[in-house]
């Protein structure tokens, strides 16, 4: 038997290379086409908003103006608008998409699995402008009618956080759109914490649990700190979308160049405001030039937010 092996190994044609050269330079030349389409998106949106930079200078971002009849424009109200709504929009999403992923992993019975799972797939391939009118049509009726009165009345009279929840309920606003925005991205996060949950090798689990371990025990000590990286970078996946998001957020935000206090205040945001101000403008205006500039800040921001991310996980990745 060994002689045979042997004579098959002694057979069998030594490989020339020139595949894996290939291949190499297959993946060497995908990378670096990454690299360029990155580059060049950003050297787009900084050149054709370099005109509105050397108009108003630093005061461009934290400027509140957005007046197209006398040629004023500011970055802050949309920034604040994109900031605040994904960042509400993480808070409500990640509970309930670790909880689902909980649930179809360590939980739910072998038969529910599969139609659960489909179910969360096929809401990720929604159309935004579905959820927008989802939003608009049902979402915002029941916020006008029900939840913003019944949350002024209850809590717009406190100390510290009640400024948070006043305002007149007219159901559009930066809390609608975050709850929106959360209803969105939470297949992507859900199916991302399922998928690497399941690659937790099963005997980690079965030593936990023959120690006694419950299984949120189980789930906090041995499959949290095993996927922690892939989990953060679904999250992350969420919150891309949170962010450059524009036609849900579009109709339920509200469109108010101002910045309120309160949640259920009317906003604006990067995405949504480009989408509506960008067929109005004209090629080589002021206008043109600003909504470039703040799709470059949009882009600055995305990075800012992913450099953070590989911070945190940074001590972990080293362990």
């Amino acid at each position: 038997m060994q002689q045979a092996v042997t004579a098959d190994i002694k057979t069998t044609k030594p490989s020339s290379g020139l595949g894996d050269a290939i291949f190499a330079f297959i993946a060497r030349s995908a990378g670096l086409l990454v690299l360029l389409l990155l580059g060049a998106i950003i050297v787009v949106l900084f050149l054709g908003g370099l005109q509105a930079f050397r108009a108003f200078g630093f005061g461009f971002v934290v400027s509140d103006d957005w007046d197209p009849v006398q040629e004023i424009y500011g970055a802050a109200v949309p920034v604040f608008g994109t900031v605040v709504t994904a960042i509400l929009a993480l808070a409500l999403a990640v509970p309930l998409a670790f909880g689902i992923a909980f649930y179809l992993t360590e939980l739910a019975p072998a038969w529910f699995r599969r139609p659960v799972s489909t179910a969360i797939e096929l809401l990720a391939a929604v159309p935004s402008i579905i959820y927008g009118m989802w939003g608009f049509f049902v979402i915002v009726p029941i916020m006008a009618e029900y939840v913003q009165p019944t949350l002024i009345d209850s809590i717009g009279d406190w100390p510290v956080i009640g400024f948070l929840f006043q305002g007149p309920p007219f159901g559009t606003g930066i809390f609608t759109a975050a709850l929106v925005l959360a209803v969105m991205i939470i297949p992507f996060i859900a199916a991302t914490m399922r998928d690497v949950f399941e690659t937790v090798p099963a005997v980690y689990k079965e030593s936990a649990y023959g120690l006694g371990c419950t299984t949120w025990e189980v789930m906090r000590s041995i499959v949290i700190p095993y996927t922690r990286a892939s989990v953060v970078g679904g999250i992350m996946l969420g919150l891309g979308r949170a962010l450059g998001e524009t036609m849900a957020v579009t109709f339920v935000i509200g469109n108010t160049n101002r910045i309120t206090s309160s949640l259920f205040g009317p906003g604006n945001t990067i995405a949504s405001l480009v989408a509506l101000e960008f067929p109005e403008s004209q090629s080589g205006s002021l206008k043109l030039s600003s909504l470039l500039a703040l799709g470059f800040i949009l882009f600055v921001i995305s990075f800012i937010v992913l450099a953070i991310s590989r911070l945190l996980l940074r001590p972990r990745l080293k362990t």
